[in-house]
Formats: C-alpha cells, structure tokens, sequence
C-alpha cells in the first residue's frame, strides 16, 4: 500500500470516531484516524484524585487568562475548570461567530478521545416515539430508520461499553443491556414514592449511565470520586481513550495522527467518490494528504459539517455531498435551564454513600399518551438529591471554632429537577462558512444562525411548573424555580446538520448514515440526525456508527466501494 494510503480514513477520535476505529480495524481495514488535538496520557493528563490546595489557583484558575483564551468554553458547566480546562478548546485559536443578537455557545474539546472524555454519560436508547415523530406531525423529514432497524446495534454497543441501570418496560424509553443500577439516596426513593402515588403518567428511575458497577471488559468498576471530567484512571466510564481506542489498536490495523486538523475532502466528479484529506499539522502549519477507500466523518456536529462545507467543488458550489441544499441547516440542541429544586425535610440520620457519578432519571411523559395542548414533542428530568456540604459555609455568617465545627456535619437534603427538552429541526437554525475569517491553521469558520423557538419556549415553562409540582407531592419545601433556557449549545447535544433522510432531495445521508452524493463518504455523529428526541443522544451516535461501519464493509466486500 502506497505511502499515506489507507483502506479507511476516520476523522476524529471522540464517541463516533473510536466505534468506527475499532469496528473498521476488527473486520479487517487498515484504518488511519486523524485527530486534530494532542495526544492524552491518562497517567499524565488525568487529575482526579489532586487535591484543591495543590492546584496553583486553588480551583478558581487564572480569571484573566481564560476569559482571554475560553470565554466560551468556561460557559460550559462546572467541566471546564482549573483540573480539566486542558480538555477544551482554546477559542482564540478556534474563533466563529453568531447572528447578531444571537448567541450559540460551542463547547469543543480537541484531543485524543475528544468529548468522551469529558461527557455526562448518560446513555438512553431512542422509541418509535421518537423515530416516527416527524412524520406523525409532518415536521422536517421522516427518519429513515425505525427502532427496529437499531436495537440490535443499541444491544451491541451498550454490551461492550457497559451501561448501568434499572429496567422499567417503558414504551417511550426502551430497556437496554444493563450492568446493575447505582443505588438512589433517600430522598431520591422518596420522590419516586411521590410519583408512584400522585400521578399516573410519570415515574423516576435511576440515569442509565456509562459508568462500571461491576467488572467490565478488562475495566475496574467505579469508585465513586464523582469527578469523571478530570479523567478516570480506572477506565470506569466509557471513553474512546479506554475503550474503543485499544481495542482497534490489539488489531494491529490502526494508525494514528494527532495534531492534524482536517482542511478539507477531496472529490472525483468522475467516478463520484471521496479520493483524499487535506491535512494541516497543527505543530508546522505543513499540509498533508491522505488517500483510502471509505471516508468516516466522526469530527463532531459542527465541525464534520465544516469540513463538507469546506470541500465546495464546481458541482458542490455550497458544500460537499449538498445537492440537497440541507448541508448546515436544521441545527438542533436540547434545551434546559428550566425546573425547580426545593429542602427536603427528614433523613438527618442518613448520609449519601461516596460522590456517585450518575443522577435520576424522569422519563418524558408528556405526548405520549395524550396530547399536550401548548407543544409537540416532549422532556425528561435529570438532576438529583444530596446534602449540602461544607462548601455552604461560604453564604453562612460565622467565625471560629464553632462556625467550622458545624460545617463539619452536612446540611439538609435538597432535591433538583432540571429538563432537558425536545428542540424540533427548524432550517433556519443553520450553519454556514464565514468568509475571510480563518482559525488558526487558516480553515474557514463558521457562522452559526440558531435561536430557540416558540415550541421550546412553551415546553420550558411546562418543564419548570411540572418540576415544582413534582418536587411539592414529594413533601419538599423553600421550592425555588427556574425557568428561563440557557443558550443552544450548552446542552453540548448539537445535531442535525447533515441529516438522514430517504430523499437525496432532502437529506444529506441515507438510511445506513452513506452520503447520497458520494457513496464512500459516511458521518454517524450528531450531524446526521433527522430530530433530536429529548434523551441524551450519544448511546444512539454509537449504534448508528457501529451499523454504518458494517454496512460499509459489507459493501466494499461487494466492490460497491
């Protein structure tokens, strides 16, 4: 094989980019995977286990630094921080910019493993309430798939990450392939008491999280020091760097390139296939070129579509694999900042069992059943309940040895309910290259034009009465609140701007995640979303991407390829 030459190139290293690492390398391909960030060395990188008065900055960083270099980044919630703030972007290096009067928040995180190593975990499969949604109401474009078509790879992928959690035979939020759940605190079972009694439509569940409860795959279970976005030495949670990563490379079919940020693709109009990636080094602004058979787009949302966008031809004047015209359009995240949290009274004598890396899980109930008057689609809680620690202290008068005696003990319990909401596909909400203005290695940026709608917007407001609601049959009291959405993109779900679909005319990518305009060109992360559902949505990028990845091969076997 040719120098630079590959039977597979894999664009990115996080969730999608390691499944299609490791299931290319596993059924023979010579894989190449270009990464943009540095490499990650856990015994190096991963501070878990540092505490706070090592830091230089007891926890708080340099304020003028990072407003300087991630004033967006640091946005994100409390990940981006003095531990872990290596793990994002730097957004002077990485600039883009919003409509007027508009603002989209990008949290990015450019390293080997990418986001895996610092996601939330949680891992929910998609229904047919899901699936069908769009057709059901005539929204957007239908789905080209259905439940059916992804639960063997949902049962696939949740078997070798290992996903704890309950069973609960709920039609909207399908059972999985479970490791044992994590055990609810008191109050949390008391509130799921709560919705048995007092309502017929909703219940509560412990979260479906990609973290061990038990030996796993070579991997420890988890221990429960409850910050995973510092990095888990343990290999406990799921992540592209202790997963999917060394399985491809026990194959001895796997290369690859850190620091390379990915320009463009190149396409023959001829035989109407993806030939090669243009390469910047990040370390010598050098360009490079690498050829193969199939190409995997795993870069995430905006920036697989950036490059598409990038790679304009004659024939694709707006944008690679584009004679649809939807390339960038339909950008989706869930929304949430809306809910309530309130004192839980009782259960002094009881103390949580170590910092558990999970929280409960309220599945959506609205139009399910029956139909919601104000909105389509629907939300689910996520959030938790846990007693005030010794950090209250810091809005508590007091002085001396008494004052920090009593910050000995924790506080009282309280109980949160944040939602996280449907976004419906809008084409309004698009993405679009941003001329003359250039990133740090000269790759045109984007322009971001995403706002929420009047449907998120009347969702929100259900989110946070319904919370209180919840929170006050629960016996809660001193409930507090909160309504107004954060911006798009602090979901860190964006998705949908190259979407699947059964009409070229509509849809960016066929029904196995295939471009319609060039049929060695696949891209299974968030970009190829038709909707976005209300569940987390990384469970769902790692099936499509294991089923893409067979489809792929299957075909090359055929010389379709």
């Amino acid at each position: 094989m040719a120098a630079n030459t590959y039977d597979a190139i894999i664009i990115g290293s996080g969730i999608t980019g390691g499944w299609a690492a490791k299931e290319l390398t596993e059924k023979g391909l010579n894989t190449l995977v270009l990464e943009a960030g540095r490499s990650v060395v856990p015994e190096r990188d991963y501070v878990e286990h540092t505490p706070v008065w090592e830091l230089r900055y007891r926890g708080w960083d340099d304020h003028v630094k990072r407003m300087a270099t991630q004033p967006i980044q640091r946005e994100c919630y409390y990940a981006c921080d003095e531990y872990s703030n290596k793990f994002f972007v730097s957004d002077a290096d990485n600039p883009y910019s919003c409509e007027e009067g508009k603002h989209f928040a990008w949290i990015r995180g450019r390293q080997v493993g990418g986001k895996s190593l610092t996601w939330g975990r949680q891992s929910y499969r998609w229904s047919d309430l899901d699936f069908e949604a769009n057709l059901r109401e005539g929204t957007a474009t239908d789905w080209p798939i259905r439940y059916k078509d992804i639960a063997p790879w949902y049962d696939y992928v949740e078997e070798f990450a290992g996903i704890s959690g309950q069973a609960e035979g709920l039609p909207q939020l399908p059972d999985g392939k479970f490791l044992p759940p994590m055990e609810m605190t008191c109050v949390e079972q008391d509130v799921r008491e709560a919705l048995a009694n007092h309502f017929d439509d909703r219940m509560m569940t412990i979260g479906r999280s990609a973290v061990l409860t038990r030996v796993h795959k070579g991997r420890a279970a988890c221990h429960y020091c409850g910050v995973c976005h510092r990095g888990c030495i343990t290999g406990s949670y799921f992540s592209s760097l202790s997963s999917t990563l060394p399985a491809a490379i026990k194959t001895g079919r796997f290369t690859i390139r850190p620091y390379s940020v990915v320009h463009s693709l190149n396409f023959d109009s001829a035989t109407r296939r993806v030939t090669g990636v243009k390469v910047i080094d990040a370390q010598t602004k050098s360009s490079l070129e690498f050829k193969a058979r199939v190409f995997f787009v795993c870069a995430s949302t905006l920036e697989s579509t950036r490059i598409l966008l990038n790679s304009d031809t004659p024939e694709f004047p707006n944008g690679l694999a584009n004679s649809s015209g939807e390339l960038g359009h339909n950008l989706m995240d869930h929304h949430m900042g809306a809910g309530a949290s309130g004192r839980m009274p009782g259960h002094e004598d009881k103390m949580p069992f170590g910092n558990r890396p999970n929280g409960i899980y309220v599945p959506r109930f609205r139009n399910v059943k029956t139909k919601q008057p104000d909105f389509l689609r629907g939300y689910g809680y996520q959030g938790g309940g846990s007693r005030e620690g010794w950090s209250r202290g810091a809005s508590m008068v007091g002085l001396g040895p008494e004052f920090k005696n009593a910050l000995k003990m924790p506080g009282p319990w309280h109980m949160s309910l944040n939602g996280f909401g449907e976004c419906l596909p809008n084409h309004n909400n698009y993405v679009e290259i941003e001329k003359g203005k250039v990133d740090a290695w000269g790759v045109p940026t984007l322009k971001i034009h995403c706002a929420w709608g009047d449907n998120e917007l009347a969702m929100s407001k259900d989110i946070a009465v319904q919370a209180a609601e919840i929170l006050a049959a629960s016996g809660a009291t001193e409930i507090s609140v909160f309504q107004k959405p954060t911006p798009p993109g602090l979901g860190i779900h964006e998705m949908g701007t190259a979407r699947m679909g059964r009409d070229p005319q509509t849809s960016v990518l066929n029904e196995h995640n295939q471009a319609h305009d060039a049929k060695n060109l696949f891209m299974t992360d968030g970009a190829c979303m038709a909707s976005s559902a209300c569940v987390n949505p990384s469970l769902t990028y790692m099936a499509l991407t294991a089923r893409a990845c067979d489809f792929a091969v299957t075909q090359m076997k055929q010389n379709e390829l």
